[in-house]
């Protein structure tokens, strides 16, 4: 940790030191100016200890059994319970026992100064950090200031919710124990990767959803695919439902979920997976004539519109709420600042535009079977005036995913631009399809016309060999 005084300047100074906030501070250093990273908690932010890496963790023992549990020869073998102990160990391993000895080095090794405390804004270019101990230092950044502080779980205003202490992604990634029965309002990403782990892990998981069915974002047999798997592993799954109040009668005891409309569930802890906010509540922004609370709005360089100084990148400009898109954002934003003096590439799929962010955003979401898309669903490609073709083919009929695991059940889709012939989003649903996703987003961020993806040869026998079967169906349609 610096021992600067405390009235220091920097060319740039980023508030949050998660792994977008190390990614801005890291291209502002390869560029050669020197740059200040403020960070309340941990350096490595959610994504290191509450998000990304301790419920991958958790998920990759469930889905490795549930794979192994398919493929002949082995499937015997594998039929007991997971041990508990041993996957919760493997989880505290990787989000690092929550101590950030390791982020910290690599921070000292670019060269960036680490302050630790809450930052804020006090006005242009200028932020005010309060450490744990009650200092005060204060910051000027001469060309940029970042905020990177992400987003929180929102938990919604009910009757009794405080005192019923549900769960959010972060205590349900970082539990000590399984509970009994878990009750899970959500039905997006965080919902459906925790009721896979906590269900194999012994649970009883009921799962309320207000809408019609889970991964509302993306094409609608994905959801189906991943919920029939739920289903069949033991979960509860109820769409169509809102939760009207919350009771927990004693702190140790169960919790009581109303319902609207009638009835109850009660469970040993509830988790709430519906939605986020952004962490700009306490940030100051009201300083430089922004709303407290409020998303920022940013251009392609993530500037923040209307500055020329300011940039938000990551969740709090609410662009895609990812930790890979989110560094993607620093990367370009970092290159930005660095360049801003020069004129700057801007245009689609410039050096300094987040083009991705609108075209070829990719996610895989790690349940049983395991769910990925890149780019635009086909109601999204319709509604944004695209004239195109939905092309479907069962995974299951690929002769690769037959050698992958007997009763394989799975999909993919492509979208295709009929006036330009080439991808608009790619969607696969099923065991192992994860590592499929980067050819689509390269097909789909290239913008590589159908008629070349006919030379991009699949081996055999893969599940890649997919693509093939899809431009044969795009060709004989």
């Amino acid at each position: 940790m610096t021992d600067a005084s405390q009235n220091t300047e920097y060319d740039v100074v980023v508030i949050g030191a998660g792994p977008v906030g190390e990614n801005v501070a890291d291209r502002a250093r390869a560029a050669g100016l020197s740059a200040a990273i403020v960070e309340a908690e941990l350096v490595g932010g959610e994504c290191s200890y509450w998000a990304c890496m301790p419920s991958k963790a958790l998920l990759r023992p469930v889905v490795a059994r549930a794979d192994a549990r398919r493929v002949p020869g082995l499937s015997d073998a594998v039929q007991g319970p997971l041990d508990t102990a041993a996957v919760l160990a493997h989880r505290d391993a990787y989000a690092s026992h929550w101590k950030d000895d390791g982020q910290v080095a690599w921070l000292e090794g670019i060269g960036a100064d680490l302050y630790r405390g809450r930052g804020r804004l006090t006005g242009a270019k200028a932020v005010s950090v309060t450490a744990p101990d009650g200092t005060e230092h204060r910051l000027t950044a001469r060309h940029a200031v970042a905020v990177c502080t992400g987003s929180r779980a929102v938990v919604p205003d009910l009757p009794g919710v405080d005192g019923a202490r549900p769960w959010t992604s972060r205590e349900a990634t970082s539990a000590k124990k399984v509970p009994g029965r878990l009750v899970i309002v959500g039905g997006g990403v965080v919902g459906v990767e925790m009721a896979t782990v906590w269900q194999a892990l012994g649970a009883r998981v009921t799962m309320l959803i207000r809408g019609k069915g889970l991964l509302p974002k993306m094409e609608p047999f994905a959801g189906e695919l991943v919920g029939r798997a739920l289903t069949e592993a033991g979960a509860d799954l109820r769409t169509g439902v809102s939760v009207a109040a919350v009771r927990r009668a004693v702190p140790d005891g169960p919790v009581t979920v109303e319902l609207a409309g009638g009835g109850h569930v009660e469970a040993d802890e509830i988790l709430f997976a519906t939605g986020r906010a952004p962490r700009t509540d306490d940030l100051g922004l009201e300083t430089v004539g922004l709303a407290p609370g409020s998303w920022l709005t940013v251009d392609d360089s993530c500037r923040v519109e209307g500055t020329s100084w300011l940039y938000a990148v990551g969740d709090v400009n609410h662009r895609a709420l990812l930790t890979h898109q989110g560094k993607y954002q620093a990367r370009i934003a970092g290159a930005a600042i660095a360049a801003r003096v020069p004129p700057l590439e801007t245009g689609r799929w410039g050096a300094h535009a987040a083009t991705a962010d609108h075209a070829a955003v990719p996610q895989v979401v790690f349940t049983d079977p395991e769910a990925a898309s890149v780019g635009l669903t086909l109601a999204e490609a319709e509604q944004a005036g695209h004239r195109v073709r939905a092309v479907d083919q069962d995974l299951a009929a690929v002769a690769g995913s037959g050698l992958y695991a007997e009763g394989y059940r799975g999909r993919a889709r492509m979208i295709v631009d009929l006036d330009r012939e080439i991808l608009l989003g790619v969607t696969f649903v099923g065991p192992g399809i994860g590592e499929l996703l980067h050819s689509a987003t390269i097909a789909v961020a290239g913008e590589v016309p159908i008629e070349r993806l006919w030379h991009a040869v699949p081996a055999y026998p893969t599940i890649s060999e997919v693509w093939l079967r899809l431009l044969e169906a795009y060709r004989d349609a």
